[in-house]
């Protein structure tokens, strides 16, 4: 059994076990998170497409840890103007682990 959920602005295929990178959820580690935004439902025989989204269908995951990626450098330079900038981003992250597709 697979679903296609959204959360983050993204979507993500996930099944049952699963450990997925999602952008950051307001959650501690040991928490259990509910993803009622399911897109699609497959259990192998049947499908099911939502229209936006499935209705009573719902994915548990339980928060593994937070954290953040590697960093991301940008430098812009003009040439001919002394003129560059350095900069960084990290963007955070949660790890969560799928317990249960429901639907």
């Amino acid at each position: 059994m697979y679903a296609i959920i959204k959360t983050g602005g993204k979507q993500y295929k996930v099944e049952e076990k699963d450990s997925i990178f999602v952008e950051k959820l307001d959650a501690q580690a040991g928490d259990t998170v509910t993803f009622d935004d399911v897109i699609l439902v497959s259990d192998g025989s049947s499908v099911k497409v939502g229209d936006p989204v499935v209705k009573g269908a719902s994915v548990t995951a339980k928060v593994e840890k937070q954290g953040k990626n590697k960093k991301v450098v940008t430098y812009k330079y003009k040439p001919k103007k002394h003129s560059h900038t350095k900069t960084g981003h990290r963007q955070p992250y949660t790890k969560v682990t799928i317990d249960a597709i429901k639907g």
